[in-house]
């Protein structure tokens, strides 16, 4: 099946497509036995999306921040700062001038805080449903938010994990998936740029339901000579709901003086996630 259909009919079904019907390939650089053509293209696209990755140890960025909820939607401007292996926070504001909101990923911790209605959610990703469904963890959204490779449990991808995943290449385009247990993920790349177009996780659960994280990269930036995603649309499905995100970032820089931990005040009250979202929607 052309790679272009595939997108039009379901890109949410790329990965359990794929994850049926190729086997992983061997394809490692030091194998007494000489690569096929089809090897030496798998590591060349893997090589070329680490060389994407940014130098900086900080990136930062005014932000658009939407979601949707249902028939509910919302939309905010902010800022977003995060530091490599230690912290993505997003300060949204209200009226332009007002801080509304501030989600903060750790490598330990989730923490939203609501600041109109003095709450907040500080948990171990464990506790959220849909990140534990999906294997995800601090590292998985770095990722994500950086336009980069990951594999589940690893804090970095390098060249002795290449065997690990399967890359079907077809033209100008590629899909790398990688399988394990109930999780198959996925990545839709160039494969002239090594550039990352889509990414996709996927929780299989036949009793529970399937939840599903697609995550796609609409346009690119210039950044430290190289280029960053600069607006990003974000689905999460769940059997009991779907929320869609759009992150939208402008006037990228690598600001490095600014606090990567947020304080919760005493005055503000601990919620679940559900109380937490419905409150953001209410904004």
């Amino acid at each position: 099946m052309k790679i272009s259909s595939i997108l039009k009919v379901a890109a949410l079904a790329i990965p359990l497509c794929l994850a049926s019907c190729h086997s992983k390939k061997q394809a490692v650089k030091d194998s007494v036995t000489p690569l096929t053509q089809e090897q030496k293209q798998e590591i060349e696209l893997l090589d070329k999306i680490k060389e994407n990755t940014q130098p900086s140890q900080f990136v930062t960025s005014k932000l658009k921040f939407s979601v949707e909820y249902g028939s509910q939607q919302m939309s905010l401007t902010g800022n977003l700062k995060m530091k490599r292996d230690d912290v993505i926070q997003m300060q949204l504001m209200a009226f332009g001038f007002v801080e509304a909101a501030r989600i903060e990923f750790t490598k330990d911790y989730v923490l939203i805080i609501d600041r109109i209605n003095k709450q907040y959610l500080k948990v171990p990703y464990k506790y959220v449903d849909f990140l534990r469904n999906s294997g995800i963890n601090f590292y998985t959204l770095q990722a994500l938010f950086w336009n980069e490779l990951f594999k589940p449990g690893q804090q970095t991808v390098d060249n002795s994990n290449f065997a690990d995943f399967t890359t079907n290449i077809e033209g100008d385009e590629a899909i790398i998936t990688y399988e394990e247990g109930k999780m198959n993920y996925s990545w839709l790349t160039n494969h002239a740029s090594g550039r990352i177009k889509m990414t996709n996780i996927a929780y299989r659960d036949p009793f529970k339901g399937n939840t599903q994280l697609n995550w796609e990269y609409t346009e690119f930036s210039k950044l430290n000579q190289k280029t960053f995603p600069s607006n990003m649309k974000i689905t999460l499905t769940t059997p009991e709901k779907e929320v869609k995100l759009g992150v939208r970032l402008n006037y990228l820089g690598n600001e490095s003086d600014w606090e990567p931990r947020t304080k919760v005040s005493d005055k503000y009250r601990e919620v679940d996630v559900d109380q937490i979202l419905r409150r953001f929607m209410a904004l």
